[in-house]
């Protein structure tokens, strides 16, 4: 059973990052307050896992001002995309052999 652990990346256990990976691996980018209302997250809570996973370069960022507005946008890297991957792959082994 351990063997099937090996490929979980710790970057994705919180359900807050998990749910982070899980929509822009399915949208070109999205704005932080979009995150924030999908994933029903405060902030807060959403900019420190945003942090963390930018940090592990599986987020880029761009901040922009629309009018006199700042708007910050994610996207999922292709380092991201790739560890997101095998993380679900890894999670979808342990699962058939549980």
């Amino acid at each position: 059973m351990r063997e099937y652990l090996i490929g979980f990346n710790k970057a994705f256990e919180s359900k807050a990052r998990l749910g982070i990976m899980s929509v822009l691996m399915v949208n070109d980018f999205l704005s932080f307050n979009a995150l924030k209302e999908l994933l029903n997250l405060t902030d807060g809570n959403l900019a420190t896992h945003l942090r963390a996973l930018e940090e592990q370069g599986y987020l880029s960022v761009q901040k922009q001002f629309v009018g006199r507005k700042p708007n910050t946008t994610y996207a999922a890297t292709e380092p991201g995309r790739k560890a997101f991957a095998e993380h679900l792959n890894a999670l979808e082994e342990f699962l058939k052999n549980v």
